[in-house]
Formats: structure tokens, sequence, C-alpha cells
């Protein structure tokens, strides 16, 4: 089936991701249909409209996620309804906001014969503490925060979901994405959050030493490598997307003042409890599978966000 005729959903596709996302696929010649909640923020995908197709619906609805996924080829599930820093506070609302109604989006998926679907999990979080470095996707997964039990007991029940019924379960763990578009005044997203706080001339917060070690990957890069999984046949696996390359919040600062040309002040607070030392993903899986590599260096990833945030695109 050729790209022009397949049609994929993305649900969330209204956000940072799900909008790139739905950009790249649009370019590459799929129908894409966007799926969002009726009064979220559609501002990402408002310059696609004339190329996808924009679906409002709550996840939550059986109806109509069972709307959505009315002919479609594959599916994204990229709904989240937390974030890891503040996930551990509430689990329960965790498991009945993003587990629950993932369970019956798989039963529509089911009734509807649908054959592959796709699901964004967390590389940063699902690992916990590192025991090696980059972490393979053998990697025992012990983590630290509900929001990434959640992601992985969500991954394991769409491996059920593919053993039971056939069809391709695919999860990409990305690490950590950022890129023009990611919300500078969110509660997550370093490189994004750090540059507004620079724009805004406030002082960058930093939990703990700023020693903590992470893998950032350009979102382009990012989306870029599932499209490259989705034009290849259907397989049930998962795959690590990061960049390969750790950085400290330390190093990552000192390239925001490189790129800004800014003094940028630093305040620190205590470390917290679900930041684990060092996350660096091995992505040998996915360049063997697909050829994949990054292709956008750290620098240049950041200069481009910057110059988004400049132009005031976000408010």
């Amino acid at each position: 089936m050729t790209a022009s005729k397949e049609r994929i959903v993305l649900f969330g596709g209204a956000g940072f991701i799900g909008s790139h996302m739905a950009e790249d696929l649009a370019n590459a010649g799929y129908r894409v249909r966007v799926f969002g909640k009726p009064d979220g923020d559609w501002r990402n995908v408002r310059i696609l409209e004339t190329r996808v197709e924009l679906f409002p619906g709550d996840f939550y609805n059986q109806v109509d996620v069972r709307a959505a996924l009315q002919g479609c080829d594959a599916a994204v599930h990229l709904i989240a309804s937390t974030i890891p820093a503040t996930s551990n506070s509430n689990p329960a609302y965790d498991v009945e906001s993003s587990l629950i109604p993932t369970l019956r989006f798989l039963d529509e998926a089911r009734a509807r014969g649908l054959a592959r679907i796709f699901f964004v999990s967390s590389g940063g979080t699902i690992y916990g503490r590192a025991r090696q470095i980059p972490i393979p996707e053998e990697h025992p997964t012990e983590p630290l925060c509900s929001y990434a039990v959640v992601k992985l007991a969500i991954e394991k029940y769409l491996g059920l979901h593919a053993h039971l019924h056939g069809g391709a379960a695919t999860v990409l763990r990305f690490s950590n994405p950022y890129g023009e578009r990611q919300n500078p005044a969110g509660a997550q997203g370093a490189i994004a959050v750090f540059l507004g706080r620079v724009f805004d001339g406030r002082a960058i917060e930093i939990w703990g030493t700023g020693e903590v070690v992470r893998d950032y990957i350009d979102i382009k890069d990012a989306v870029r490598a599932f499209r490259l999984l989705l034009e290849q046949p259907p397989a049930s696996a998962v795959y690590n997307v990061g960049s390969g390359q750790g950085v400290s919040l330390n190093a990552l600062v000192d390239e925001i003042r490189a790129v800004t040309g800014r003094d940028v002040a630093v305040t620190r607070k205590p470390g917290r409890a679900v930041d684990v030392p060092v996350n660096v993903l091995d992505t040998a899986r996915l360049r063997d599978a697909v050829g994949w590599r990054p292709e956008i260096p750290l620098r240049e990833g950041i200069a481009r966000t910057w110059d988004w945030i400049r132009q005031d695109r976000w408010r």
C-alpha cells in the first residue's frame, strides 16, 4: 500500500511530538488524522489544517475513539495525562486517566481490525537507574515514577494485544525530545523551558548539582525514526530513539549561553527522587532495523528552538 493511500490517526497529535509527526507524515504523502481534545490547544497543527484532518474527540470516550479509528491503516498513541515530576503524587489518577483508556482503545482497535499500532513511550524514565551506558532495550525496567510505570504497563498490554489478536505493536522509547513548538512555559522539556526563561530574563532553575546527564534528541530526528519504522513491514518490537550522547544540565546551560549570547543566571534547588543520575540510550537496534541515525547536532537544534521562541510563536 502506498503512502498516499494510507491513513494514520495520531491520538494526541495536536501536541508537541504529534504535530511534528503529523507534519512529517503529510510531507511524505500520508493521509493524517489528528485526534485531540475539543477544548485543547490546536495551535501546533493549525498551520497544517489544509493538509491534515483535524478530529476533535475525547480519548476517554470510546465512541469518539471508535470514530477516529474508522478507515485508518495505523494508529499512534501519544497521549499522556501526567508528567514524571508530579505523577507520584496520585498514582491512581495516572492509572485511571492513562492506562484504563488505553485498554479501551485497544478493544476498539481490535474490533476495527487495525493491524498496526505505535506507542510513544519514555526511554528517559522507564529504565530507572542505569546499570550500563548507553542503555539498550534489554536493560531491566525499574521506573522511579508512576508516569513511567504506566508507560511500561501500556507497552506490555500492547504486546499482549498483538499476541492475542494479531497485528503489530511497535514501541518507540523516546529519550528527551526538544525543538520548536515545545512549550517554554510548560513543566517539562529542559531545553525549551530553559530557553523560555532566558527569553523572559529569568534565571534557569536546576534541581540538584546540575551533573544529571540526559540524552537530548531533536524532534525532527525523532519523528523521522517513526516514519522509517512505519515504512517497514509490520513488526512488534521496542526501539530506543535518542541521540546516544549524554549531556549534563550544567553543560546544557553552557550550550544555551553560547547560542543565546546571554549571561544566563542559574538558581539551584534540592535534587528530586524521580531524577536518575544518567540516562543515555543505545539506538543500535533502530539503526540496524531502518538505517536511522540522528542528524541534527545539539547546538543547531537549540539554535532553531531559540529562533522559534524569539519569534514569539508560542504565546
